[in-house]
């Protein structure tokens, strides 16, 4: 009975040992926000890949490349072909945490289909516009270099115009949906 209780403690302390070693890691390898573009949907602290429903590419965050079908081959580059005519700042962006996705096409043509025309164009706040510190990270962003230091909207040290949701209002932004709850493909 006492070898027992004694394997039983054991197992209960080294699972409340492995259990903040687990988050620590994972918070790690998980957070990729400064290496998101700044034309990004906010609102994720991870993201592999944006799918653009609108035009059926896919950029690869890590890589910093478009994925784009020309006749029956992905190609990868670094800028869209001119033939898109696609302002990613405006475009709608799914965020997409799967291995390659370009390789089941129709999973995410039909899944995201509903994101697909004018409907959803500019109606999603970007990571330029935030005014979340933890985005000042990102370069290209007007806070960018500033840390993250508690100096945002209020702060006394913030000389932009914001809306009451924390954004630039000079930016065009029109305030119209969060990008949540959207291609949380894990």
């Amino acid at each position: 009975m006492k070898k027992l209780s004694f394997l039983a403690l054991l197992i209960i302390s080294a699972l409340a040992f492995l259990r903040p070693l687990q988050a620590q890691v994972r918070l790690n390898v998980n957070v990729n926000i400064g290496n998101q573009p700044v034309w990004g949907p906010v609102g994720y602290d991870y993201a592999q890949y944006y799918y653009f429903p609108d035009i059926d590419v896919y950029y690869d965050i890590p890589r910093r490349q478009y994925v784009y079908l020309n006749g029956n081959s992905w190609l990868f580059a670094p800028a869209l072909p001119a033939r898109y005519h696609f302002d990613v700042y405006r475009g709608y962006k799914v965020v997409v945490n799967e291995p390659k996705p370009w390789l089941h096409p129709d999973v995410y043509r039909g899944r995201y289909a509903r994101y697909k025309g004018p409907g959803w164009y500019g109606k999603q706040d970007i990571i330029r516009d935030s005014r979340d510190s933890k985005y000042y990270v990102v370069k290209g962003h007007p806070m960018y270099g500033k840390g993250n230091n508690g100096n945002g909207p209020g702060k006394g040290n913030d000389k932009g115009k914001h809306n009451d949701k924390g954004k630039f209002k000079d930016k065009g932004n029109k305030g119209h949906g969060k990008g949540h709850g959207h291609g949380h493909d894990k």
